[in-house]
């Protein structure tokens, strides 16, 4: 079994090259996908004092149109207040196509596959692919999402996917496990901070059944447990 790659580690080196004494030398660019407002705000909090930041909100998998428009309004929500907290590390939002139809073609044939397993990876590919091939068209120097920020998303199968893509359009990638140094904990705080809508399924109908069916299941496991105690 080989070394296990600690991407946390990989993106504090990339940090610290960027900087000299006390400052930063200068800020690269840096296209950043992000799955929804919760996620991204650890990661821009993170991220803005060491690049100029261009969020990219692309998701088409998220299945009902009602709640991608709540959610991309939220993001947008987030990085006008951020902006306004701090103006001197400005943060753009690019809002990518919304083509549905898009994923339910991709991912043809894996409507049962679990959530975590291949029909998740096409997604991070789908999403990735369109930030690498932005990011590249715009002259950004690296490319990176917020997702590595979720536990329940494949940290190295995101990384590697993005280590790929970079190559093929020949634009730096920004390793990530934004979980780490309770990444993931901050997030929640700053969710709460902000007031911010945290759906509770990653998008597709597909994590939508499957948060229905756990919901379900702790709900008649509840019942019983009740039952017996009584």
């Amino acid at each position: 079994m080989g070394n296990v790659r600690n991407y946390q580690r990989e993106l504090d080196k990339v940090i610290d090259g960027l900087c000299i004494g006390q400052g930063v030398q200068r800020k690269p660019s840096l296209f950043l996908h992000s799955c929804c407002a919760p996620c991204s705000s650890y990661v821009l909090e993170y991220l803005r004092a060491f690049f100029r930041i261009t969020v990219f909100y692309y998701n088409p998998n998220i299945s009902m149109e009602q709640e991608y428009l709540h959610r991309v309004e939220e993001q947008k929500r987030l990085i006008n207040v951020l902006n306004e907290e701090a103006p001197e590390n400005e943060i753009r939002v690019v809002e990518g196509d919304y083509e549905p139809a898009l994923f339910f073609d991709k991912v043809k044939g894996m409507e049962h596959c679990p959530e975590g397993g291949e029909r998740c990876f096409i997604c991070y590919e789908l999403r990735l692919r369109k930030t690498a091939e932005c990011a590249a068209a715009l002259g950004y120097d690296y490319f990176a999402t917020t997702l590595t920020i979720s536990p329940l998303k494949n940290a190295e199968k995101l990384n590697r996917i993005g280590e790929r893509l970079a190559g093929e359009y020949q634009i730096k990638w920004l390793p990530s496990d934004f979980k780490k140094k309770n990444g993931y904990k901050r997030s929640l705080e700053l969710s709460t901070e902000y007031d911010l809508y945290r759906q509770d399924y990653c998008g597709c109908v597909y994590s939508k059944a499957e948060r229905e069916r756990q919901k379900k299941e702790k709900a008649i496991a509840l019942h019983e447990k009740k039952q017996y105690d009584k």
